[in-house]
């Protein structure tokens, strides 16, 4: 159960610093296209995440988790897509890959876990 809330806290965290980070952007760097693309992958894997919490079934907890995944490589896509076209330094790539990278880890791990008691 903590393990639940607290990749239920990591994600929104997450999603707030998309949505942050997208603002800035925004304002800034005068950039609407990628940007918008960052924000909604970005804070689907929150929405994804909560909606596996409430899953009809083990599968469905997983293929909302494994949406999740896919959602978290094309906000990877996205941020590296800003960062190699200077929207965005290197230096907070790295910042908010490394929260992604955690939050991508957590998700797998709850997948994995999910699928080994199920074959027990």
């Amino acid at each position: 159960m903590k393990r639940e809330i607290i990749l239920k806290t990591k994600s929104f965290d997450f999603a707030v610093r998309v949505t942050r980070l997208y603002k800035y952007i925004l304002e800034n760097r005068q950039e609407y296209v990628l940007n918008k693309q960052l924000l909604r992958s970005g804070t689907a894997i929150g929405a994804l995440v909560r909606e596996a919490q409430n899953a009809e079934s083990t599968a469905d907890f997983v293929h909302k988790l494994s949406i999740a995944q896919k959602e978290y490589d094309e906000t990877i896509y996205w941020l590296e897509l800003l960062k190699q076209t200077d929207y965005i330094s290197k230096k907070e790539f790295e910042s908010i890959n490394k929260d992604a990278l955690e939050l991508l880890k957590m998700i797998r791990s709850a997948i994995i876990t999910v699928k080994k008691t199920q074959r027990s």
